[in-house]
């Protein structure tokens, strides 16, 4: 059983997120730290120092620190601690929801975090320079600086921290106040050959680890941003995988009984053949079959829309056939205009799943006419490339602004009304179309409605799959 201290027990620099500006706020309060145990050694072993000077300098970086921390806070609650439940580590965990974005990006913090690292700079600067300049052994910690500065910062800013770092040691190389216990001062007569040698060797060394510090975090953040897009990318196929079994259940388990309620229609059309009757019973009879018909439909529908790859194949079609095969189950068709292309591009060979692609376009035409209103109208236009085909479905409603457009396709966000939609259409539209190495892109202007535009490519016949041509 661990005991009360264990439980307590904390690391010097809790983890976080690379470049996050948690991490610099633990290094600024271990840095304060160490200067102070640094300070409490010299008066221990004698060493004659400004300590009034350095305690300024210690006392201005906690003052700072502590804002810093109160301003994150403050702007940004996913910072605050919270303790993790598996007590066999027995430390505090920072958490952050991956799915929302942090404070870390945001123009203001990093200008501030910028500051603070020059802040620090210069203090070092200074402090050096009450306590030996280039003979004090903590002058190597201008090279920690920069490369945390080259991990927390974007490239160009480290670089401004590089250059900070070089003037303030060649300032210490001209003057600094001498103290005896760490030597004689560099070159007391003025900038040497010795001083210029270290200067030159200070300037090679902070440039070289500015480089690579700055490159190798670089791969780093690209590595962890592909990482994090790779995680929300499977949470959102987890979610989606509930409504797929749903769908393919769905149609498994209807499929039984609307065959019976076929079998049974076509025995009885049978039974009643040659049959006085009224004309009612046989128009009944062949509504039956049409809506049986029409329900096969709607089944392989849900299946190709939640993405199962069994309910679609490939097959050879045209852009025409293609663009009838949408207006098939489209409502109110009267309101959709169909911008007829050339007669050339209307017969050219398409390979890819019909039904598919056509429920694809079809949500887009459905959320055009929701968005349009009662009134409004849709307008529907194909364009044809060397390797790709162009779908537009251009609506008339109020258009969107650019945070809904950052969203849009996103599972479960609609801003249609509650009960008209739970914002799966567009999310299951784009799934299809990039299943087939196509994309699907939205132009708006707020009061001038939305264009989507759906491109696909046009698949070789000889490499697409061999299946029958129906």
């Amino acid at each position: 059983m661990n005991s009360p201290v264990s439980r307590l027990a904390l690391p010097l620099i809790p983890a976080a997120r690379l470049g996050s500006s948690t991490w610099l706020l633990h290094l600024r309060y271990f840095a304060i730290a160490g200067q102070l145990v640094a300070i409490v050694v010299s008066v221990i072993i004698g060493i004659e120092l400004q300590y009034v000077a350095l305690l300024a300098f210690v006392g201005m970086t906690a003052i700072t620190n502590v804002t810093y921390g109160v301003y994150l806070r403050s702007s940004d609650p996913a910072l605050e601690p919270t303790i993790d439940g598996d007590e066999s580590e027995g430390a505090d965990k920072l958490q952050i929801d991956p799915e929302r974005p942090t404070i870390d990006d945001a123009p203001k913090v990093r200008t501030l975090t910028l500051g603070l690292m020059l802040l620090d700079l210069m203090t070092l600067t200074a402090m050096l320079y009450f306590s030996g300049g280039p003979t004090n052994p903590f002058s190597f910690f201008y090279f920690v600086n920069l490369a945390v500065g080259g991990v927390m910062i974007w490239p160009r800013a480290a670089w401004s921290m590089t250059a900070v770092a070089i003037a303030g040691y060649g300032l210490l190389l001209i003057d600094s106040v001498p103290v005896p216990e760490l030597g004689p001062t560099i070159d007391p007569d003025g900038l040497g050959l010795r001083s210029i040698g270290l200067m030159l060797a200070f300037t090679t060394c902070a440039s070289v680890v500015t480089y690579f510090v700055t490159r190798t975090s670089g791969s780093l953040r690209a590595r962890e941003k592909e990482l994090r897009e790779s995680q929300l990318a499977k949470a959102a196929n987890r979610r989606i995988e509930a409504l797929t079994t749903l769908a393919a259940g769905a149609a498994h388990e209807l499929a039984t009984p609307l065959s019976t309620i076929d079998v049974i229609s076509r025995e009885l059309g049978r039974h009643l053949e040659g049959v006085e009757k009224p004309a009612s019973v046989a128009e009944d009879l062949r509504l039956i079959d049409h809506q049986l018909e029409l329900c096969r439909h709607i089944l392989q529908r849900m299946r190709g829309a939640a993405g199962d790859s069994m309910a679609q194949q490939w097959y050879k079609t045209t852009v025409g056939e293609l663009i009838d095969a949408t207006l098939e189950g489209v409502r109110d068709p009267h309101r959709v205009d169909v911008i007829d292309g050339s007669e050339d591009d209307e017969s050219r060979t398409l390979w890819m799943p019909e039904e598919a692609v056509a429920q694809a376009i079809r949500n887009l035409i459905h959320n055009g006419l929701d968005a349009s209103g009662s009134s409004g109208r849709v307008k529907v236009e194909s364009r044809i490339g060397v390797q790709y085909v162009e779908f537009i479905v251009t609506d008339e409603g109020q258009g969107m602004t650019d945070e809904v457009l950052g969203r849009i396709g996103d599972p479960f966000f609609t801003t249609k009304e509650p009960g008209r939609g739970i914002g799966l259409g567009l999310y299951l539209t784009r799934n299809v179309v990039s299943q087939l190495g196509g994309s699907l892109q939205f132009s708006s202007i707020p009061g001038r409605g939305t264009s989507a535009v759906v491109k696909l490519p046009i698949a070789n016949p000889e490499n697409a799959p061999r299946v029958p041509v129906v």
